[in-house]
C-alpha cells in the first residue's frame, strides 16, 4: 500500500513488483493486489494489455479506518480508549483533544 499512496496515478504490477525490497514475483503481487482489490482499498483499470492499480483512499483515512475497526472489535471500548490514550505522546494527545473539540464544536 505504501508504494500505491506515493503514486497516486498508479503502478502496474510488474513495476510495483521491481519497486518492492524482497522483489516479489509480479505473480504474487498481483495476487495481493486482487484481494486488495475485492476488500475495496485498491481499484484497477484496464490500460491496454495489463491493469493500473491505485489505492482508493489516502493513507490517513485507511489508517483511521483501521483505528475503528480495531475499536469495533473491542469489547469494552471504554478501557480501550483509556489504555490506548495511556500510550500516546503528549502531541498525539493533544491532536486528539483537538479533533474532539473540533468534531463537538468547543475547539477554539
Amino acid at each position: 500500500m505504501e508504494a500505491l499512496w506515493e503514486h497516486p496515478d498508479g503502478l502496474f504490477a510488474h513495476v510495483l513488483a521491481a519497486r518492492l525490497p524482497s522483489q516479489p514475483a509480479t505473480t504474487t503481487v498481483l495476487t495481493v493486489l486482487m484481494r486488495l482489490s475485492h476488500k475495496g482499498m485498491v481499484s484497477r483499470e484496464r490500460v491496454g494489455r495489463a491493469h493500473l492499480y491505485r489505492a482508493t483512499a489516502g493513507k490517513d483515512a485507511f489508517v483511521a479506518e483501521t483505528m475503528r475497526a480495531a475499536l469495533d472489535e473491542a469489547g469494552d471500548v471504554a478501557a480501550a480508549v483509556q489504555r490506548f490514550v495511556g500510550t500516546v505522546t503528549p502531541e498525539v494527545a493533544a491532536a486528539l483533544r483537538e479533533a474532539l473539540g473540533e468534531r463537538d464544536g468547543s475547539a477554539p
